[in-house]
């Protein structure tokens, strides 16, 4: 263990977990995540950033994203990623009040002590990942690009940490019918239903569950399906979402998908439209040699460490990690096992327990950076597995 990191880590914690109580008692959706973004920026210019905020606000269509960078002579690159949008009505029941300034932690400790590496350090501020997340958009843009590591924690819970937080692809779909209206009781034959149109294609992929790819979850609701039951609906609208362990086994999926709602709307002498909802979640690009270096990191800091859960989420990390090689910890702020996008787990943010798993998991992110700065044959090794993986998914 780096004895002068942690000693930064425990200088710098007070100011870190004051942000994890400001964000509980100001949380903001995503992409107005005004007050968390200026606070969690505002930290790292004080600790000698560059920050750039707001960043990529024309491609995000709003100002909460932000990047700061800490240029330290020649050498890697390393992005530590922060999150911190909360959830609508409930805050912060994912924890991004605790995780998004725990990544402010690391880089603080990491900028106190400079002459442990060479290259530069940047701190991403990546918001609205509770809806379409700013990741989807920064991983094409090319930020990620060249990167040695792009790394973070996610919240959770239990006694156990985990070595990485698998995530599954996930594609949305907006599909319309279009029709025709009628008296539904005077003149039915006149018009065409749009409505049932939408629910035979629901039916149809219903139909069709047994020849998906294993590990696809197929989940729908209708947006609108009608005004009153006395006309032939005209219109209606449906939003799908479809998961899977593979991006490459959602593309297969695609013409089952669209084949079933122009077979509908064929039938109902209705047309269809497709729209994606927002660009896909990727699904994780696991890289070995970085999960045994975290493993590594939780069990010399005597923490309780485990290997990855199956995948029950999508993450628009997963985005990132096609990019460079990346990592998602799971760092638990409570020994009681509870859901994420609770009340339990928001309010568990806020206790002495996760204040010290703040410091842990800070110094597993600053070690984990520094082993890429300080060791060329793990950095080599991370991007070898990086390529090797990558290519499995692509293949």
């Amino acid at each position: 263990m780096n004895r002068k990191l942690q000693q930064a880590i425990r200088e710098k914690l007070p100011e870190a977990f004051s942000l994890v109580r400001y964000l509980y008692d100001h949380p903001e959706t995503a992409g107005k995540e005004v007050l968390s973004s200026r606070a969690l920026a505002e930290a790292l210019e004080r600790s000698g950033f560059q920050v750039e905020y707001p960043f990529m606000e024309k491609e995000l269509g709003y100002g909460t994203a932000f990047r700061a960078v800490l240029e330290n002579g020649p050498g890697p690159r390393a992005a530590i990623l922060a999150e911190y949008d909360a959830l609508p009505e409930m805050g912060h029941g994912c924890g991004h009040n605790f995780h998004g300034p725990l990544s402010i932690l690391a880089a603080q400790a990491l900028a106190r002590c400079r002459d442990l590496f060479s290259g530069t350090l940047e701190v991403i501020g990546t918001p609205g990942e509770e809806e379409e997340g700013a990741k989807l958009h920064m991983a094409p843009a090319g930020i990620f690009d060249g990167m040695d590591l792009a790394i973070m924690m996610h919240s959770g819970s239990g006694p156990s940490n985990y070595t990485e937080m698998d995530a599954t692809s996930l594609r949305c779909y907006l599909v319309e019918f279009f029709g025709q209206s009628a008296h539904a009781a005077g003149s039915p034959w006149l018009g065409h239903n749009a409505l049932t149109a939408a629910r035979k294609f629901m039916d149809l992929l219903d139909a069709r569950r047994d020849s998906f790819q294993l590990g696809t979850i197929m989940s729908g609701v209708i947006l609108d399906g009608g005004r009153q039951p006395n006309m032939v609906p005209d219109y209606a609208k449906i939003r799908m979402e479809f998961r899977s362990p593979s991006l490459k086994n959602l593309t297969e999926l695609d013409r089952i998908v669209r084949n079933c709602a122009r077979g509908a709307a064929l039938a109902l002498d209705c047309r269809e439209k497709f729209t994606l909802g927002f660009p896909d979640f990727y699904d994780m690009v696991r890289v070995p040699a970085l999960e045994a270096k975290v493993k590594e990191k939780f069990q010399e800091m005597g923490a309780a460490v485990s290997d990855p859960l199956p995948p029950s989420g999508s993450s628009d990390v997963g985005n990132v990690s096609y990019r460079c090689p990346t990592i998602q910890a799971v760092i638990s702020v409570t020994d009681e096992p509870c859901s994420l996008h609770t009340p339990e787990l928001r309010d568990a943010t806020l206790t002495d327990h996760a204040r010290d798993q703040m410091a842990i998991g800070a110094q597993v992110i600053g070690e984990t950076v520094l082993a890429i700065f300080n060791d060329p044959g793990f950095r080599e090794k991370v991007r070898e597995d990086f390529q090797r993986v990558l290519a499995s998914k692509k293949g």
